[in-house]
């Protein structure tokens, strides 16, 4: 529990006053786009998708980066973090006024949106100065501050009309400026870091503060917060904006009505903080939850003209809102939303009181997302319904669920502790010993699982890993339809009016192997860390964002390259889901079946680059999703195409797949680990080895899928290369698949030393076939490259676990057989994981190589050839270290295949 506060109360009202003043300014610039974006609109043209997402995009940053603050503050103290991040986003702020392009606003849009992340900074620092009793009433309070939205919607239209929304940001910068000196200068450090260290006490590690996140409970506070904050935010930006559509009234007229709506979702978070106190903050979720369906019923219902035949003729009847009954209703809807607000957060330091940092960090990044995912659905909805009330049909529905959730929940909760009689019986008061922490943990955990012990894994365990297995397939497979997608659309952009040159269009191609590949170094150790079932769930619901992003992005041609580059950036999210469920697969299988098991799970998986080559080109000639999906690109010729089927078709399969892995799928409690556990691969020479020959069958077999149909369609222009090019993924995703069972038989290092002699001789067959001219020859040896390096893929991922149990007793002779084994088994899943990553970057080195050589001589043959010299070094390597008389695995894999495991006698 809870330290004992032991500050005096004017401390207390210190900390209090000072961080409510910083959280009202902080807020007051985050939401700053919502008055001066409507002059930017204006002045560059944007539509109302662009105006969505660049009022948006500070929310994006000061979302995300709630998460680390809350921990940064944990660790260094609220004083100092807040300081710092108020004066970085006053420089941020300033910075917006030298802004000269759309690009250029969204990155300064980046920058202030730190301006966000002080509210989980203001609620980390604020709960350590009070107790239990009193901290829902303080950090409702504090979250008044939300009053920073009015203070902008009041004075920001009448500054912008005297001075320009240039002196608009001016202004606002250097108050939020002074502001950071003044709370350095006047704020105190928490009694709970004065006393750390007073007590010389470390820090609580990263491991520690993310523990609460396996709670299902904090997802669950996580929705709750997604509608009132995130809904408050969305419609605080996405109000003036609307009232002068709907109702064509003046600017300044407009801030001020939404301005009421502010005022109302925030002030109240104060009252909010007292009622959750007093009556309790389940009972002010009930109210919340329940006014906010009757009012946002209200708004959603759009003007209707009715024509009814009566009796004497037809009746004509219309229904409208009007400019007042609307302003009425949006306070009433706030004032609930504010109260929400604060019973959400009164719930964290009660429930998890010593992981306030990163519980609350979590809760307030997912409610900011919603700040930035809503008005970006708001003006989607908009354009593909043209009713403009449509962004009240969508909060209608988050807050049905939201209800329904949190009403099962509690009463599933009060059955487990006095019995199904409570169905009959009044809410119980708040706060009652009902609640126990481990029975909202994620469920489906193996507290036992021994894949060696041979009755085990056939009574057992060979049943669950099957399962596992079949569902991380699918997953993985989007996740690589969704990475390599741009090797598709990138094709396409030119003939729809996209005026990118070819050094622009192999950026695109290529930018997702960089930021897949990176994001794999750290995915390489979050299975252990949160578990392969909740880590599935959240990596495969990632893949949303880039999918629906390119179909956005694709069907208007005037949509900024920059847009275009983040879109691929954030595809790489497809990329690194490789490294965790990789190293999630590996944990359930036997050592003798694991390569077999890792290559159906990354063969299977992988066959998502050859889908996507294949089923793009299919699903962009027709109406998929009718006029749901938008209009067609109308070509020179005449010809249509829906381009945004290429990211909107995979939208459902993710839903469907995100679904299966919540429910079907298992955390190993055997497999948890920490960071600075894991990262003792890095002191291990073969981790290092392993990744450049990984990268050498991996790594080609990434690169060669993303640059293909490009390379083919320059090299080849006379052919119909998107006929082709979704074969060579196919052969190497299947000779992956369908050759693990080889590499268990032989020995992966004796198959990956042949896979590299061969693959030196298919690159030169290339390149020959590039001097001749002949794309058949072309075609059949870059065949002979997929092939090869789906074998080779299989055989190097086999050859990780069986060096591992080689050394590890070398290299820990204290450990006795289990403690190796296990340890083996943990080194061997964040070496499958690491290689994965290092050899991800293929997808971008080789596009760019190609795009390099094109540039410099005119041709791709130069980077062919240094990629052959690359193969080269691999052989040498593999031959060297693991196949020749006395390396590591010359006697293991002439001795035989491992024995599968047999039930006991």
């Amino acid at each position: 529990m809870q330290s004992t506060v032991t500050a005096s109360p004017a401390d207390q009202r210190r900390a209090l006053a000072l961080s409510t003043i910083a959280f009202t300014a902080c807020f007051a610039v985050w939401t700053i786009f919502s008055i001066i974006g409507v002059a930017i609109k204006q002045e560059l043209g944007l539509n109302e998708s662009q105006f969505g997402l660049l009022v948006a995009t500070p929310i994006l940053t000061g979302s995300v980066t709630r998460l680390f603050l809350g921990v940064w503050t944990e660790k260094y103290g609220g004083r100092l973090v807040f300081s710092a991040q108020m004066i970085l986003t006053a420089l941020a702020t300033w910075a917006l006024t030298f802004a000269d392009s759309y690009i250029m606003y969204l990155v300064a849009a980046l920058g202030i949106g730190l301006a966000g992340g002080s509210f989980i900074i203001g609620v980390a620092y604020v709960s350590r100065w009070y107790d239990a009793g009193h901290q829902g009433t303080a950090l409702g309070i504090f979250g008044a501050g939300n009053v920073g939205a009015a203070v902008t919607k009041f004075l920001a239209p009448f500054v912008m009309v005297a001075y320009g929304w240039q002196g608009v940001a001016h202004v606002w910068a250097a108050g939020l400026a002074i502001m950071g000196v003044v709370f350095f200068l006047f704020a105190k450090d928490d009694p709970q870091l004065v006393e750390r260290r007073q007590k010389g006490l470390r820090a609580p590690t990263l491991r520690e503060q993310f523990a609460p996140l396996k709670n299902l409970q904090v997802w669950r506070f996580s929705l709750y917060y997604f509608f009132v904050f995130g809904g408050f935010v969305a419609l605080a930006l996405w109000m003036p904006h609307y009232i002068i559509d709907v109702y064509g009234i003046d600017v300044r007229y407009a801030g001020m009505a939404a301005a009421s709506f502010s005022l109302s979702a925030s002030l109240f978070r104060a009252y909010g903080g007292y009622l959750s106190d007093r009556f309790g903050a389940r009972t002010v979720m009930y109210w919340t939850f329940g006014f906010s369906l009757v009012f946002l019923f209200m708004l959603s219902y759009p003007p209707t003209h009715y024509v009814i035949e009566g009796k004497n003729g037809p009746i004509e009847f219309t229904t409208r809102m009007g400019f007042w009954p609307f302003v009425i209703t949006l306070f009433s809807l706030g004032f609930f939303m504010s109260l929400g607000k604060a019973a959400v957060y009164k719930h964290i330091p009660v429930y998890y009181p010593n992981h306030v940092g990163a519980v609350g960090g979590l809760v307030g990044m997912i409610g900011g997302l919603g700040g930035f995912i809503l008005p970006i659905t708001f003006g989607a909805a908009l354009d593909l319904t043209g009713i403009y009330t449509s962004c009240f049909w969508i909060l209608f529905a988050i807050v049905a669920v939201s209800l329904a959730w949190m009403h099962m929940s509690i009463r599933a909760m009060e059955r487990r502790a006095h019995g199904e009689a409570l169905d009959q019986l009044p809410e119980l008061p708040e706060m009652q010993p009902i609640h126990d922490p481990q029975t909202t943990r994620m469920a489906r955990v193996l507290e036992d699982w021994r894949p060696e012990d041979p009755q085990f894994w056939q009574s057992k365990g060979r049943r669950i890993a099957r399962r596992n297995l079949w569902i991380s397939i699918p997953a993985l497979l989007l996740a690589f339809a969704v990475w390599l997608v741009w090797s598709m659309v990138v094709t396409k952009l030119p003939a729809i009016g996209f005026d990118f040159t070819t050094g622009q269009l192999f950026w695109l191609a290529a930018l997702p192997g960089l930021s897949g590949a990176t994001l794999r170094i750290f995915y390489s150790f979050m299975v252990p860390i949160f578990g392969g079932r909740l880590w599935t769930t959240i990596s495969t619901a990632s893949l949303l964002l880039p999918a629906m992003g390119i179909g956005y992005a694709v069907q208007n041609p005037e949509t900024p390259y920059l847009i275009f580059l983040t879109l691929a950036l954030l595809s790489g999210l497809g990329g690194g889901n490789f490294a965790s469920s990789m190293a999630n697969i590996a944990y359930f299988f036997p050592r003798a079946e694991k390569g077999n098991a890792l290559a159906l799970n990354a063969g299977l998986g992988n066959l998502g680059v050859s889908v996507a080559q294949f089923v793009v080109p299919l699903v962009i000639t027709t109406s998929v999703f009718g006029a749901m999906a938008g209009e067609p690109q109308v070509l020179s010729d005449g010809t249509k195409l829906w381009l945004q089927n290429a990211g909107f078709i995979w939208v459902p399969f993710i839903i469907a797949s995100t679904i299966a892995a919540w429910v079907g799928m298992n955390d190993i409690a055997d497999a948890k680990a920490s960071f600075r556990e894991q990262a003792i691969i890095f002191s291990r020479f073969h981790n290092w080895i392993m990744c450049i020959l990984y990268t050498g069958t991996f790594g080609s077999f990434i690169g060669y899928s993303a640059g293909f149909p490009l390379l083919t369609r320059i090299a080849f222009p006379e052919v119909n290369a998107l006929n082709y090019v979704f074969l060579g993924p196919l052969v190497g995703a299947l000779s992956r698949a369908g050759t693990g069972w080889v590499s268990d038989r032989w020995g992966g290092g004796r198959v990956t030393f042949w896979t590299f002699l061969g693959m030196i001789v298919a690159v030169f067959g290339v390149i020959a076939s590039l001097g001749a001219g002949s794309f058949a020859g072309f075609f059949a040896c870059f065949m002979a490259l997929f092939f090869l390096t789906g074998v080779g893929n299989a055989s190097t991922f086999q050859m990780i676990p069986a060096i591992m149990a080689r050394e590890i007793p070398r290299l820990m002779p204290e450990l006795d057989a289990e403690a190796r084994r296990r340890q083996a088994e943990r080194e061997s899943a964040a070496i499958i994981a690491f290689t994965s990553a290092i050899a991800a970057y293929g997808a971008f080195f080789i596009p760019k190589a190609y795009g390099t050589s094109i540039a410099l001589t005119g041709s791709p043959v130069g980077a062919l050839w240094a990629f052959l010299a690359f193969y080269v070094l691999c052989l040498v390597l593999t031959w060297a270290y693991y196949t020749r008389r006395g390396g590591l695995l010359h006697d293991v894999e002439r001795a035989g295949p491992a024995p599968a495991p047999q039930p006991a006698e």
